[in-house]
């Protein structure tokens, strides 16, 4: 954590308590894309935001890992019709917004600015975690990962989720902070500090793209 975008206080309590520090970096990182959808990248609709930045981002992040051949799953989340307009879902009683995610919408594409590949891995979720009520852990564990490189959207609800149950599932989370976006800077800044205090490393894109650089089969 650092003191001078926290203050010295609250890092005296936090390494105190023994929390803050640095997770194990594996040899076969996989790059989880949470919900860069339309829906939540473009401030055209309802539930999105600009994150254009984000975006761009976690493409470099995704083609720094090509050469070495790093796994990258891409999360979507996407509603039945039924599912959207009834009440089998609790989470739309709270989250209205998130009913016009709906399969086949706009609004559940991929962001096409990202450089998605006909290989890449896709999973379609109804909540906010990418693990939970998903395949993507026996997926994870499958392609032999060890280490979860998470971007996405939005940091304080998707993102965060992904990263607590990524490391309760056994992978070391890394949290590249250019990749993850919100619709406001409050929560976003807050759920930076929770990752990083509790579940994983925060780090920075030029940390991220050296780790993946120096994975075995990347170009010197």
């Amino acid at each position: 954590m650092s003191a001078a975008r926290y203050g010295r206080e609250t890092e005296r309590t936090y390494a105190r308590a023994g929390f803050g520090a640095p997770v194990r970096r594996g040899a076969r990182p996989a790059i989880v894309v949470v919900d860069l959808t339309r829906g939540f990248t473009e401030d055209g609709f309802p539930s999105g935001a600009d994150l254009a930045d984000v975006v761009g981002a976690t493409g470099k992040l995704i083609e720094a890992g090509r050469p070495a051949g790093v796994p990258v799953v891409f999360t979507a989340i996407a509603y039945t019709p039924a599912e959207a307009a009834g009440d089998a879902v609790t989470w739309l009683h709270k989250a209205q917004g998130m009913r016009a995610l709906i399969e086949g919408s706009a609004e559940v594409a991929v962001d096409p600015r990202l450089p998605r590949a006909p290989w890449d891995h896709l999973i379609v979720k109804k909540g906010a975690s990418a693990f939970f009520g998903t395949s993507l852990s026996a997926l994870l564990t499958g392609l032999g990962c060890d280490t979860v490189l998470v971007c996405g959207a939005t940091t304080s609800g998707c993102v965060r989720a992904t990263a607590v149950d990524a490391v309760q599932s056994g992978f070391s989370v890394l949290v590249p902070r250019a990749c993850v976006g919100d619709r406001a800077p409050g929560p976003h800044e807050a759920n930076l500090f929770d990752i990083q205090a509790k579940y994983g490393d925060v780090i920075d894109l030029k940390d991220a793209l050296a780790y993946l650089g120096g994975l075995p089969g990347s170009a010197p």
